[in-house]
């Protein structure tokens, strides 16, 4: 092109190519919040985006968000049932289960002094571990409405259910996580 402008799908691509990057951290510490294992969070997140890449780059990029988050979504159960089918089998061959250390990531802004740091890491794993104890629904809702900023709508979209169950699992995760955080206030 002659006046110097990208052609469409180049500028497309890079508006893709922007949205992985800025939604590649928190897509990886979702994962590892509900898959409690490094690896399989990567894997989780390296296959949804291949899949958005794939499969919905020529879709408005309006629409990437929610369909981000519902790829990873389905990635994550995957794992989750692959994992329990393994350790049924695992269990019956009579060897030992793997050991879940929790969440291997640190907070991604530790301020100057080790106090700070340290207080930092602490509320982050009591977060990670409140978290983890919420119902899959309700972390997922609390994670893609709170932490994500997603709408009612486009979390309905991603989790596969209405507009009203959202925010009845949003508030009922708010509540539970209010009360095993209190310490925290």
């Amino acid at each position: 092109m002659m006046d110097g402008s990208i052609p469409t799908s180049t500028a497309h691509a890079q508006t893709l190519q922007a949205f992985l990057a800025e939604v590649e951290r928190r897509a990886f510490r979702h994962a590892e919040i509900a898959l409690r294992h490094r690896d399989d969070a990567l894997d989780a997140v390296q296959d949804a985006m291949l899949k958005l890449v794939q499969r919905y780059a020529d879709r408005p990029a309006l629409e990437w968000t929610p369909l981000f988050w519902r790829v990873l979504r389905s990635r994550i159960t995957d794992i989750q049932r692959r994992r329990k089918v393994r350790s049924v089998l695992v269990g019956w061959m009579g060897s030992g289960a793997e050991q879940d250390d929790g969440p291997a990531w640190e907070p991604v802004d530790p301020t100057p002094g080790p106090a700070t740091i340290h207080s930092d890491r602490e509320s982050y794993k009591a977060l990670a571990t409140a978290l983890q104890a919420l119902p899959r629904r309700q972390r997922e809702a609390y994670q893609w409405r709170v932490l994500e900023g997603l709408d009612v709508a486009d979390t309905a979209r991603v989790m596969g259910c209405s507009e009203g169950s959202v925010k009845t699992h949003t508030s009922r995760a708010m509540d539970a996580l209010r009360k095993q955080l209190e310490d925290w206030r």
